[in-house]
């Protein structure tokens, strides 16, 4: 079994869910993630994808944009503690959307980090959640 294969029901405890519409933005997170050692195990263009993605792959921390079409970060948030009240989530918001972060927290997000994403910022707060 490699890093990525897991028992049905087992949490990839150190792989990375990206979620974000723009693939420029996903390409950043995931430059900035592997200096740091981290593995993306998957990614998702909006909020429908994020949640089917994350019941299949069962990552240990999910990067969420806050604004997607099909299903808002938000929204993908509280399915995906339905589904998982455990899930460890990090959304990422343009500034100004100060209401949005508080409704991202209040559905659930573990932490959030403002765009455009500083390296070290995204670096600390991923290495406290999963290590």
């Amino acid at each position: 079994m490699n890093d990525f294969e897991l028992k049905h029901g087992e949490r990839n405890t150190k792989g990375i869910l990206l979620v974000d519409d723009a693939l420029t933005m996903r390409i950043r997170l995931k430059d900035i993630l592997a200096k740091g050692n981290h593995d993306v195990i998957g990614e998702a263009e909006n909020g429908v994808e994020a949640v089917e993605k994350y019941k299949e792959l069962r990552p240990g921390l999910v990067l969420m944009d806050i604004s997607m079409p099909e299903m808002s970060g938000i929204l993908a948030t509280r399915a995906i503690k339905v589904f998982d009240p455990d899930a460890l989530i990090i959304m990422c918001t343009a500034m100004g959307q100060e209401t949005m972060v508080r409704e991202a927290v209040q559905a659930g997000a573990t932490d959030f980090i403002c765009k455009p994403v500083k390296e070290n910022d995204l670096l600390d707060k991923v290495q406290k959640l999963i290590g």
